[in-house]
Order: C-alpha cells, then structure tokens, then sequence
C-alpha cells in the first residue's frame, strides 16, 4: 500500500504564499502522476495541479500563473507552491498519486488526508 501525507498548510493574509508538500510512502514500486485537488466550503472536489513522472503539467485556470506544481522523484515528493493567495483559495487542499505497489497488481489511486489552507481577506 501507498500513504500519502500532506503538510504545509495555515492560515495567510490575501497577497501570501505557502508552499505545500506531500510526501508517498510505503511498498512504492512506482509514481506516475501526481496532483493536488481542494475541496472548497460547499462545493465539490476540484483539481487544482497535475504533474506527471516526466515533469508534464496542468492547472485549473483559476489558478494558473500563481500555483507551481513540482516534484523530488527520489524523495517520492510533490510540492504546490502557491503564490498570490485569494480569499477563495481557503479549501482542504488534498494530494492524490498514481502508484502502482507491492502486492497488488496494477495502477491505484492514492489519496492523502489533506491539509487546511485559509486566506484572510
């Protein structure tokens, strides 16, 4: 099995930065993409960044130009640095992973249990 544990989340005035992590462990025997997705008040789970084992990325468009997704292939690491906060960025952001592992065959999500982010106005 995979664990994935997010951490890096506050509380930031509007106009801040916080930098996210999330970090894979277990019976790992590979990671192919990697994402972050939030959840805001009210509303249903959303994607906000992707990024596959070659470095590929994606965003949600209301938030390109301000997050950056990347990740440490030897650290089985993804980060969201996260720039220029708005009020309505305050979700639980969660990290998911493609991985496949150890005594299971093929592909699985992976979900970690998320990490609170709230900006202030």
């Amino acid at each position: 099995q995979v664990q994935l544990v997010e951490s890096g989340g506050g509380l930031v005035q509007a106009g801040g930065s916080l930098r996210l992590s999330c970090a894979a462990s277990g019976s790992i025997l590979s990671i192919n993409a990697m994402s972050w997705y939030r959840q805001r008040p009210g509303k249903l789970r959303e994607l906000v960044a992707a990024i596959t084992s070659g470095g590929t990325t994606d965003y949600a468009d209301s938030v390109k130009g301000r997050f950056t997704i990347s990740r440490d292939n030897a650290k089985n690491t993804v980060y969201l640095q996260m720039n220029s906060l708005k009020p309505e960025d305050t979700a639980v952001y969660y990290c998911n992973a493609r991985a496949t592992s150890t005594g299971r065959i093929g592909e699985y999500g992976y979900w970690g249990r998320g990490t609170q982010v709230t900006v202030s106005s």
